[in-house]
């Protein structure tokens, strides 16, 4: 396994070793030994798959009391994923970070708690999986607009045509006014 360093501190890029031939490839895609031995958190405790066409931009989430790490991979398709750090005593808060990810390569992004999390598919349509770190907390659930001007992320809107957003994305609140994670907030791994 080899881990990228990214812009973001503590945000990492996660590439299993893939093994192939003839007929195809293998990845020993998750080992709790080869994690704990990279550092990275080692137990996941929910893992979440979303299916979502062309132009859906889900983000950008969070949660408060019980933040989740999270390990995002695109299963099919292709997506430019965003993260945001939130954490009030790095030095990398309020900035962001994006990558694609794809069915393409077997790769995995890591975002660690206290960052918040979106993602816009450019394919016809993709399947992500994400491990996370923690049990979804309905009650901790945050959102911050995906269009927020502070934090000015420059999605690849051009590559999609129409933007699809839920409601509840739709309502997020700006990046001044969201309720952010305390400072020192444990983690949850």
């Amino acid at each position: 396994m080899q881990l990228i360093d990214t812009p973001l501190k503590d945000v990492k890029r996660v590439l299993p070793k893939v093994f192939e031939d003839t007929r195809g490839w293998f990845a020993e895609t998750y080992s709790q030994r080869a994690f704990a031995h990279a550092g990275l958190p080692n137990k996941f405790v929910q893992d979440n798959q979303s299916f979502s066409r062309k132009g859906v931009l889900r983000g950008l989430h969070y949660q408060l009391g019980k933040p989740q790490g999270k390990l995002v991979r695109a299963l099919t398709g292709h997506i430019w994923d965003v993260a945001v750090d939130l954490r009030r005593d790095s030095p990398d808060f309020g900035k962001w970070a994006s990558f694609h990810l794809s069915e393409d390569r077997v790769e995995y992004l890591w975002i660690p708690e206290g960052f918040a999390h979106g993602f816009l598919v450019l394919s016809e349509s993709a399947h992500i999986l994400y491990k996370t770190t923690d049990f979804y907390l309905p009650a901790g659930e945050r959102c911050i607009r995906w269009d927020d001007s502070t934090l000015a992320i420059d999605w690849p809107l051009d590559e999609v045509g129409t933007v699809l957003v839920s409601p509840k994305d739709e309502h997020g609140m700006s990046f001044l006014q969201a309720e952010l994670p305390p400072v020192g907030e444990p983690v949850s791994h």
